[in-house]
């Protein structure tokens, strides 16, 4: 009988965030079975060329059923409340044929500029009903062999006050919803929004993943809400809030305290750059406030902190490319972060948004599958500083994507 090769790919010259040399990563049947110098065997080879190699991008918070809706409204919203009513005003009329589309159109960007796994949030109410989430269904499936969407589904304009929505959110639950959000800022009793979401997670067993609030005033909040919901229900470690774009409004002091609050929690937080920027401060006249949380000062803190993409073309952010190496160089010009801060700002959409959606297989290390995309860049330091292309992704070892590099056409060529 013929001895079985222990490697059915084998990938040369990896650059790793772990070491400081290139390394060789044996596959075998889709997932890492070796990671070594100059691994010996007779296999299909791929030479990265000492390029930066990851295990792929992590989007921990995307809108793709309302994606892609440049043109279908006047986009002069002043406030987060008129960019909500103007979707809302359209969603009646989305179809499923027609989310899918949208949806596709940037679940094919973001694969070719590197994510490898995505949490997308899809509204349930009565104004959609189920059609949003049966067509980003349909996209789990279809994109499966490039990259892994996990479904949370929540109610964006309320719950106790708005009939029908609950039933709805129990339907998505037992049919595929794998996380369950919320958004306690548009409901009349927030309280008993968010308790009934809690209920809910742990009827089906998902995690929790808030749009707590959305705007610069830190008087008042329901994090404290949040917190004591986590921890009565020892929910610590499977509940985000994302916005939380009060954080950014905080004194030092209250920020530290805030910090040490959601770390005993296991509460973590995600920074969504585009759309907080965009529509945070919007009625300053000068010396706008950037509304913007400091993720990677959160992190330094012990909080499970990622930055995301949120909504892409549309009254909210009407622009973006679903490219999280850019958002999160994005994140770390406004969010003043130095050159030691650039690991976690990488960090940021790669490692904690790992942990924050508790994906126990990610990462480049024996056991986990194949899942890497390759960087034009021969020094881990600069990945965030100069936003190198995206050369090559695989998943499960096989090939999804490749880019090639531009040519200069010189005169004297």
């Amino acid at each position: 009988m013929t001895a079985q090769a222990p490697f059915d790919l084998i990938f040369r010259n990896a650059l790793l965030r772990s070491s400081a040399a290139p390394a060789d990563i044996g596959v075998k049947s889709g997932r890492i079975a070796a990671i070594a110098p100059r691994l010996a065997c007779e296999a299909v080879e791929v030479d990265l060329g000492g390029h930066l190699t990851l295990p792929g991008f992590v989007d921990t918070h995307i809108h793709l059923d309302k994606a892609c809706l440049l043109g279908r409204c006047g986009h002069d919203h002043g406030s987060v409340s008129e960019a909500i009513r103007a979707v809302a005003g359209m969603k009646k009329n989305f179809t499923v044929d027609d989310v899918y589309a949208r949806g596709a159109k940037v679940l094919e960007r973001a694969i070719v500029h590197g994510t490898t796994r995505m949490r997308t949030h899809v509204e349930i109410d009565p104004r959609i009903g189920l059609r949003g989430f049966e067509a980003v269904k349909a996209l789990k499936d279809a994109y499966a062999w490039a990259i892994a969407l996990e479904l949370c589904v929540f109610p964006q304009e309320g719950l106790t006050n708005d009939p029908g929505a609950e039933e709805l959110l129990i339907q998505a639950l037992r049919n595929g919803g794998e996380a369950i959000g919320g958004c306690p800022y548009m409901d009349t009793e927030p309280h008993a929004h968010l308790a009934r979401i809690f209920d809910l997670a742990e009827e089906f067993d998902v995690d929790v993943d808030l749009h707590l609030d959305f705007d610069l005033d830190p008087s008042w909040w329901h994090l404290d809400e949040v917190c004591r919901q986590t921890e009565r229900r020892n929910y610590g470690g499977r509940v985000a809030i994302g916005h939380a774009t009060k954080l950014s409004a905080l004194p030092p002091e209250r920020m530290k305290a805030a910090a040490v609050q959601l770390a005993r929690a296991g509460v973590a937080v995600t920074v969504l750059p585009a759309t907080d920027l965009y529509l945070m401060g919007r009625e300053a006249t000068h010396n706008a406030p950037r509304g913007l949380t400091l993720a990677h000062k959160l992190a330094a803190d012990g909080v499970v902190c990622s930055v995301a993409t949120n909504n892409v073309l549309n009254p909210f952010t009407p622009f973006g490319d679903a490219s999280l190496l850019r958002m999160a160089n994005f994140y770390a010009n406004v969010a003043h972060a130095s050159v030691s801060d650039f690991d976690i700002c990488l960090d940021l959409v790669t490692e904690l948004p790992a942990r924050l959606m508790n994906l126990r297989d990610y990462g480049i290390e024996v056991g986990n599958p194949a899942d890497l995309i390759v960087l034009d860049t021969t020094d881990g330091r600069f990945a965030i500083a100069e936003l190198p292309d995206i050369l090559m992704g695989f998943k499960s070892g096989r090939q999804t994507f490749a880019r090639q590099r531009p040519t200069l056409l010189s005169p004297k060529n």
